[in-house]
């Protein structure tokens, strides 16, 4: 609420509020997917307008306050914002230099480390299998209960799924929560005793607070030593290591010299002579064209690919995590369970005959897996774009990111009245979320979730009064609740996304188009003509390139800040984002 009601300008001054909400600009469900560089003061747009506009900060930071930051802040991006906030807040504290005996270097190089959206997916992969996930996760989902009005009909369902949520997971029995609050968490109220709001509420918040102290004097520190053993082995962080040995012996050191300089005038980058209207569903196709084509020429260079049904929860860093390239697809997350393919040969269920369904199945499978791989090619290797892309064919990426992004499609689609299309595209998350519960079974608390998750899919849609409202097909729908019910993996649940797809998929082209025309009566106000076709530029194949890079960095980063995406296991990969990240140049996105 307080982020909400902040001057955009103000808000664009904090370096790291800035590397959020770039991760959330660039979520490919949005039209216009901009990125502000805080140290030159300059927006980046893309799409590009038209050479001939003369587009204004001012106008572009009203459109942005308007019609971004309101869906940012129903995000898990800024609730992962609040709680990084608060862990630099505590590293900045006297209470900390005391506690832990940290000086100002030792702040200033943890402040590096944890700084950001990929610093937060760093921590929480550090304390992955730990009861510093569940402490994390804990925070978070109270973090947004509490936040809402539970007497507002509109949230009262939310509100209470994540009261049944923490009671199923960490309010049970034997969770580090309730055995680091036995005291306060034997007084919570029932979830049916609604009356009790004050009471349950503050019960909550002194839980919360707990949950956050051991985060930030326990998790901490041992985050500080990991990253300084890591640091120390890789040969890109070592100019860090030796600014950090020199603050140390310098304890007159100053804390932050740059919050003195002036803050750069802002700008807009201007067009470098865009050819054809503004038109981002057109932009998107372009770039989905090129990924296309480069998974096509890459094919699959993995030999195999196995996911394995059941593995033990590893010590923080383990890398018991899906065989996928490295640069896979921020996903529909890397699924699906118990399957195995090698080259071309297509994914398998094993230890059952081959119905015709079922090899449909085996198929869509397959596509689902090869449709989550970036090209790894260089741009020397990038193909020419060829084939047309439609707008179905990108649409499971928007919605994976739609559900990262604070839902900017569902409230479209509740403006237009679209009541059915609204609950299916509401079935369609609730699959997504349930995928990574199901075949990750090291997650914290994954066995409660799956079956409370199921359970739920199956009461709101899959009945017999629910189920007749559901343009799906009979037999994907039926399947669905064999296997839901019980907390199993399905392949129709790939199925059932598909048709929620082609259903979804023109009133999806009605979101960008909405999306455009608002962006437009902003930068470009009183133009209620289409904007006319000017000589200039096409972007090219390298600018595609980073452009899809830049995309794919937020939807993975923000997946699996989210939850619907498995944290990779620590690799030498974060030590050298870590040496390349600079939140005043692009930050965690601009990094790789």
């Amino acid at each position: 609420a307080s982020i909400a009601s902040m001057d955009m300008g103000l808000l664009l001054r904090d370096d790291v509020f800035v590397d959020f909400f770039n991760t959330f600009l660039n979520l490919p469900v949005f039209g216009q997917t901009p990125i502000y560089i805080s140290d030159m003061g300059r927006w980046y747009l893309w799409p590009e307008l038209p050479s001939h506009l003369d587009p204004s900060p001012a106008a572009l930071l009203a459109w942005l306050e308007k019609h971004r930051l309101p869906y940012f802040c129903k995000s898990s991006l800024c609730l992962h914002l609040v709680l990084c906030q608060k862990l630099l807040g505590f590293i900045r504290s006297g209470e900390a230099a005391e506690l832990l005996n940290w000086q100002s270097a030792d702040q200033w190089l943890l402040e590096r480390c944890i700084s950001g959206s990929h610093g937060m997916r760093h921590f929480r992969a550090f304390v992955q299998g730990t009861a510093g996930e569940e402490l994390i996760d804990f925070w978070l989902i109270t973090e947004r209960l509490l936040g809402l009005d539970e007497s507002d009909g509109s949230q009262r369902d939310l509100f209470l799924s994540l009261v049944h949520r923490l009671r199923a997971t960490h309010l049970r029995e034997g969770s580090s929560i309730i055995t680091l609050c036995t005291t306060i968490a034997g007084s919570l109220p029932k979830a049916k005793h609604i009356q009790s709001i004050s009471t349950r509420r503050e019960i909550l918040s002194k839980m919360q607070e707990q949950a956050l102290f051991m985060i930030q004097s326990y998790w901490l520190p041992k985050f500080f030593m990991h990253c300084k053993m890591g640091m120390e082995e890789e040969e890109s962080c070592q100019p860090l290591l030796k600014e950090y040995q020199e603050r140390l012996s310098q304890a007159s050191w100053q804390e932050h010299p740059g919050l003195s300089e002036p803050f750069p005038t802002m700008h807009i980058e201007r067009s470098r002579g865009v050819s054809g209207p503004y038109c981002s569903p057109k932009a998107k196709a372009e770039i989905w064209a090129l990924v296309q084509e480069g998974r096509d020429t890459q094919k699959l260079k993995m030999a195999t690919f196995q996911v394995k049904p059941e593995r033990q929860p590893g010590p923080a860093g383990s890398t018991g995590e899906l065989c996928l390239d490295k640069d896979a697809l921020g996903s529909i997350p890397q699924h699906p369970a118990n399957i195995a393919f090698g080259g071309k040969q297509g994914v398998t269920f094993p230890g059952r005959p081959q119905s015709s369904a079922d090899q449909d199945l085996e198929n869509l499978c397959k596509e689902k897996i090869f449709s989550d791989l970036l090209p790894s090619a260089s741009l020397s290797q990038l193909p020419s774009l060829k084939k047309p892309v439609k707008i179905l064919d990108f649409l499971p990426w928007a919605l994976s990111a739609e559900a990262c992004a604070g839902q900017p499609f569902r409230d479209f689609l509740q403006c237009q009245n679209r009541s059915m299309e609204t609950h299916v595209l509401d079935l369609w998350h609730d699959l997504e979320e349930f995928l990574p519960m199901v075949l990750d079974s090291s997650r914290e608390n994954s066995f409660f979730l799956r079956h409370l998750v199921g359970e739920k899919i199956c009461k709101t849609y899959l009945e017999e009064d629910s189920i007749e409202k559901l343009p799906l097909e009979t037999r994907t729908l039926v399947s669905l609740w064999n296997h839901l019910i019980c907390g199993e993996f399905s392949p129709w649940i790939f199925r059932a996304q598909k048709e929620i797809c082609k259903l979804l998929c023109c009133l999806y082209e009605e979101f960008l188009a909405d999306d455009d025309r608002t962006f437009l009566q902003f930068m470009a106000p009183g133009s209620d003509v289409p904007v006319p076709k000017v000589p200039g530029r096409a972007a090219g194949r390298r600018e595609h390139f980073h452009l899809s890079q830049r995309m794919n960095q937020s939807l993975k980063l923000s997946q699996d800040l989210h939850g619907t995406r498995s944290l990779e296991g620590i690799s030498s990969k974060h030590w050298q984002l870590l040496a390349a990240r600079d939140l005043q140049k692009g930050g965690s996105i601009q990094a790789e």
